[in-house]
């Protein structure tokens, strides 16, 4: 009777020292808006029309329902 109170002893001990606990503390994270500069350049645009404007004429001349 005396062994098995032994090992119902040492069992309960080595569970006891098995199990862990961990506190782990979460500061709050803070988000913040991104601002971006986008700088358009506005010239080659005008400069593309200005190339294509030529092709765009000769097209309303042979198809002028366009």
């Amino acid at each position: 009777m005396r062994i098995p109170l032994i090992v119902l002893a040492t069992m309960l001990l080595l569970q006891s020292a098995c199990s862990t606990r961990h506190e782990v503390q979460v500061a709050p994270v803070e988000v913040k808006p991104i601002h971006i500069t986008i700088d358009v350049n506005v010239r080659v645009q005008k400069d593309l029309e200005d190339f294509f404007s030529d092709i765009d004429k000769a097209d309303q001349k042979l198809n002028p329902s366009k």
